[in-house]
């Protein structure tokens, strides 16, 4: 009699109970005369290995239903409100009535993601998002016009978001193997840099055919798909302890254990560093109308300066082949920030727009590496019992970065100008690179495991 061996998205047997990374499937051998190009063309293409593991590709399905969907209600609430109000001051508000959830829950949350179920939770918060998607269409169909309403029901959905984001990153490593990660890692960021892109295209395409209410009724039914795809996961409960509920303690043990590890903690200043001295995002309207021609209140110009660097990062994602290949996950972080810096720098000197939207892409693409290789170390280097607290603080990086940047940058602008503004940001940016390289060496020369 023969035993057939456990599959491998089995919750009772498969590798994701016992948190053991999957085995990737055998791939089928190429003929001899196509296998020379194949290898040169996977070299730089993306690495769609990770894929091959069935619980991995059911995150990563659900991950660019929801990176498009949820575009689609960003661009949507701002735009209800304004056509509700007139007032841009209130559109301003609802940045802040998503942020101040998203951190609160995204540090909770990834408390919560390192002592329970991880399944579990991404089915209760995708729930609850796609929930919040549907009181918005329903509102929206109604025809309530309460800017309360609408920023109540954004702050809840990024609460769920907060929880949602730190539980569904913190899952990868339990579902492919070490040596994916930065695959992984970059599949997942050129999804979400795809629907950065083709979302708030697809929603200024379907508003006037379609309406308002029709873009949130999208959202939701997009968010059902995303979650079937989580509901069919395997079950990832806590490896290390026993299920129960977290605390306020829970919480303060990430941060002593960030502390404590220095790896990680250098790898999310590279980002604060990137993000708050050199994302000048704020500026690009007045640039756009002043520095290159633009036309008031938005243009062509705009739509350049703001396309630019997740159209960059997006094409970088696409040669995700040739991260696979590197080892020197530290060496790599250091020196994206810098091409960040050097990129944004070379922005802020630009005088033909067409130059001045091919250093934003160049600044996009070093974003992607950052992001791809920090990614991996942190999937890496944290524990399992801790990957979600990290997750979650990450989670707060990556949201309040920019958004002090933009607070810095309009700040000094209004009294420096704008191009000497950007130019220091981007100096900054490599000068407090080199001081984070050369004050831990040891991240310089972190090495990935194999």
């Amino acid at each position: 009699m023969t035993t057939e061996p456990p599959r491998q998205d089995d919750p009772r047997t498969g590798p994701a109970a016992t948190g053991r990374p999957p085995a990737p499937e055998p791939v089928p051998e190429a003929a001899p005369e196509r296998r020379s190009g194949l290898r040169r063309l996977r070299r730089f293409a993306v690495d769609t290995t990770p894929l091959r593991t069935a619980p991995f590709r059911r995150l990563w399905s659900s991950t660019v239903v929801t990176a498009i969907g949820s575009q689609l209600t960003a661009v949507a609430v701002p735009l209800q409100i304004y056509d509700d109000t007139g007032s841009s001051a209130l559109v301003g508000l609802a940045g802040g009535a998503a942020l101040v959830p998203l951190v609160v829950f995204a540090l909770w949350g990834g408390a919560v993601a390192d002592l329970m179920d991880r399944r579990r939770l991404l089915l209760l918060s995708n729930a609850g998002i796609a929930g919040t998607s549907l009181l918005f269409w329903v509102q929206a169909a109604a025809g309530i016009r309460s800017v309360t309403v609408l920023l109540v029901l954004l702050a809840v959905q990024q609460a769920l978001f907060g929880i949602n984001q730190p539980t569904r990153t913190a899952s990868v490593a339990r579902l492919v193997p070490a040596g994916q990660l930065p695959a992984a890692t970059a599949l997942t960021s050129t999804v979400a840099q795809f629907g950065q892109i083709v979302g708030p295209l697809l929603a200024g395409a379907l508003v006037p055919v379609l309406g308002l209410p029709t873009l949130y009724l999208c959202d939701s039914l997009a968010l059902l798909v995303a979650l079937w795809a989580v509901w069919r996961l395997p079950p990832l409960p806590p490896l290390q302890a026993a299920a129960r509920r977290a605390g306020l303690a829970d919480i303060v043990d990430g941060f002593r254990y960030l502390v404590r590890m220095r790896l990680l903690l250098v790898s999310f200043l590279a980002d604060v560093i990137a993000m708050v001295l050199g994302m000048p995002r704020a500026l690009f309207p007045q640039m756009a109308q002043l520095d290159f021609g633009g036309a008031e209140g938005g243009g062509t110009a705009l739509g350049v300066l703001y396309a630019a660097i997740p159209v960059g990062a997006l094409l970088c994602g696409l040669l995700s082949g040739l991260y696979s290949r590197v080892n020197r996950h530290g060496v790599m972080v250091v020196l994206a920030v810098a091409v960040w810096g050097l990129s944004i720098t070379g922005f802020g000197l630009s005088g033909p727009l067409w130059l001045a939207g091919a250093a934003l892409a160049v600044a996009g693409a070093a974003d992607m590496v950052s992001m791809v290789f920090r990614g991996a170390i942190l999937q890496s280097a944290a524990t399992d019992e801790m990957r979600g607290r990290m997750q979650g603080i990450f989670t707060v990086v990556v949201a309040g970065g920019p958004r002090l940047a933009d607070l810095l940058h309009g700040t000094a602008g209004a009294g420096a100008g704008t191009r000497p503004t950007v130019v220091a940001g981007g100096l900054s940016v490599v000068a407090a690179t080199v001081v984070l390289a050369v004050a831990v060496p040891a991240f310089w020369r972190y090495t990935a495991d194999r």
